[in-house]
């Protein structure tokens, strides 16, 4: 099916804020005893807060009683730290350019919370090119499951078959290809050589690289 829509992942896709929930995330577990490594973060990247939260709060046996104290903590902390400090990816611009220029509806998709969504359409200044946005803030199920991938193609009113995806978390490629969508991976440089992005349809070092022999490729 030929293309019409492209869906946009935002944490490390579009902005540099994986970093930022990550000092969050370390700032509240210190406060129960709790301290992470850089891999054991990067296992749980592309998970929404709640699931975040449960898996590490489960692994060192802090009562269930605390996860939403927890949750509600970091995820504060963690849009403060964004609103402070973030900055935007390499090729944002340049990607939403080349498909406005080819008349696709927009989409925003992410486990994030709908406060991120509308602070990173201001942001970026994108707010009236984004046809629709989803978060599985409070879906039953956040990515990899598809759900919040579909709700954003049909608050677009398009075929999930007629989308493009960028994601740059396993968690969101599982949910975009689960979709039946196209998905273009951009992952971090430390994490890109993973053998999972064999499930992408291509792969890419940053969105500044994504060209006309890309799309094409793409979309036949």
């Amino acid at each position: 099916m030929e293309k019409s829509a492209v869906i946009f992942d935002i944490d490390g896709l579009l902005i540099n804020s994986e970093p930022l929930w990550n000092q969050a995330a370390a700032e509240i577990f210190r406060q129960y005893g709790i301290i992470l490594t850089e891999e054991q973060y990067a296992l749980t990247t592309g998970l929404r807060s709640k699931e975040f939260v449960t898996h590490w709060l489960i692994q060192h046996k802090i009562p269930a009683t605390e996860f939403d104290r927890v949750e509600e903590k970091i995820v504060n902390l963690a849009l403060s730290l964004i609103d402070k400090d973030a900055t935007l990816m390499p090729g944002v611009e340049h990607i939403f350019q080349f498909f406005l220029k080819r008349d696709f509806k927009i989409g925003l998709a992410t486990s994030s919370p709908v406060e991120l969504i509308e602070w990173v359409k201001d942001k970026l200044g994108i707010r009236s090119f984004i046809h629709a946005s989803s978060s599985a803030q409070h879906l039953p199920y956040a990515k990899p499951h598809p759900q919040v991938y579909l709700d954003c193609a049909a608050a677009m009113h398009v075929s999930p078959l007629a989308c493009i995806c960028f994601e740059d978390s396993v968690y969101g490629m599982t949910a975009a290809k689960a979709a039946r969508m196209t998905c273009v991976v951009v992952p971090s440089a430390e994490h890109s050589k993973l053998p999972h992005w064999g499930l992408a349809d291509l792969k890419l070092s940053s969105l500044q690289n994504f060209g006309d022999l890309h799309f094409n490729m793409l979309n036949h």
